[in-house]
């Protein structure tokens, strides 16, 4: 692959109908990355100029997807399902581009770097690897959490319980849950498909046989992804799923045990000193919600209270918007990262 240092990259994205796929397109067109170009590909597409999408206030063709389309191009977002992303991932090498995954189709393979931007991003441009995974969204708020935590006062353990929202299920989750709550609401019966129950005005344990270990997969996944992350200085960290009636946003209940004494006010100050988290006015804590931080850009802190159970204990209220914070944003900075854009 030719150097991207000395001229703009061309890069494309597969997947542009997806939840993610569409949101790192408005990224990428609002942030105005500096690319020499931009393509969309789809693997439903059969012939030329059948689809069109729109990036920016341009018109854009949709292309049908091949090995040999893709020759040529510098940087490729995949956000398609798991079998093309796995296959156009797995070509990446071969064919001299650079991927970025988006739909978490690489996350468990270790040999596949797996980065939060601002927190173990150094070096990209310079190692170059061939494919790049974008955490989960949960764990790519965790990160930040508990490496800002680490830096400022040291952490000893950290325990989780993510509210996980019906988008982590695409486009059919949203669906789902719309019609569930329609039904409810006139006075019907709510059916279900995606969900073990009806998860309309409900919450729900996450579904999933337990491991070994009792947690469930995606439990499992988060804690790993976060520990890959944060790197084998890393600690102790429990989590547990539950769903949530909301369409959007990841709720995250955080406890962490600190390595130094501290107060709510010093955690406070540590958070606002970085742009990935916005704190509410003194008051306005309860107002933390998802339906307030649907779309936002950055990881919202609700109230940050102190255990008065354990000394140097605390309860910190997170919410992000799952695809922006814990998605596109995260691969935008990737992408910046692999590209050497300050």
């Amino acid at each position: 692959m030719a150097s991207t240092k000395s001229r703009k990259p061309r890069i494309a994205l597969i997947g542009s109908d997806t939840l993610r796929g569409r949101e790192i397109a408005s990224v990428l067109a609002a942030k105005r990355f500096p690319a020499a170009s931009f393509e969309l590909f789809d693997p439903d597409v059969e012939e030329e100029y059948s689809k069109l999408s729109q990036f920016g206030d341009e018109a854009k063709v949709v292309h049908g997807l091949s090995p040999a389309v893709l020759e040529g191009l510098d940087l490729v977002f995949l956000a398609a399902d798991a079998a093309t992303d796995l296959r156009y991932g797995g070509l990446a090498a071969a064919k001299g581009y650079q991927a970025v995954d988006l739909a978490g189709t690489f996350n468990a393979d270790d040999k596949v770097p797996l980065v939060v931007a601002g927190v173990n991003d150094a070096g990209l441009a310079k190692a170059r690897p061939a494919l790049v995974a974008n955490p989960h969204p949960a764990a790519i708020m965790l990160v930040h959490i508990l490496a800002t935590l680490r830096a400022g006062f040291g952490v000893h353990r950290a325990v989780a319980v993510v509210l996980e929202p019906a988008s982590a299920y695409a486009e059919e989750g949203i669906q789902e849950l719309a019609e569930q709550s329609t039904a409810l609401l006139g006075g019907g019966s709510a059916g279900h498909h995606l969900f073990p129950a009806s998860l309309a005005f409900n919450l729900l344990a996450r579904s999933g046989r337990s491991e070994r270990k009792g947690a469930v997969p995606l439990e499992t996944r988060l804690a790993a992804e976060v520990g890959r992350v944060l790197g084998p200085e890393g600690l102790p960290l429990s989590v547990s799923v539950v769903l949530a009636p909301v369409f959007h946003t990841y709720s995250i209940m955080t406890h962490v045990a600190l390595g130094r004494s501290a107060t709510a006010a010093d955690l406070k100050a540590c958070f606002k000193a970085s742009d990935i988290f916005k704190l509410p006015a003194p008051g306005d804590e309860a107002c933390v919600s998802p339906t307030a931080v649907a779309g936002k850009d950055q990881i919202h802190l609700g109230e940050i209270k102190k255990d008065p159970a354990l000394e140097r204990g605390f309860w910190i209220w997170a919410i992000a918007d799952n695809l922006t914070v814990g998605s596109a944003l995260n691969a935008y900075g990737i992408a910046r990262a692999l590209v050497g854009v300050a």
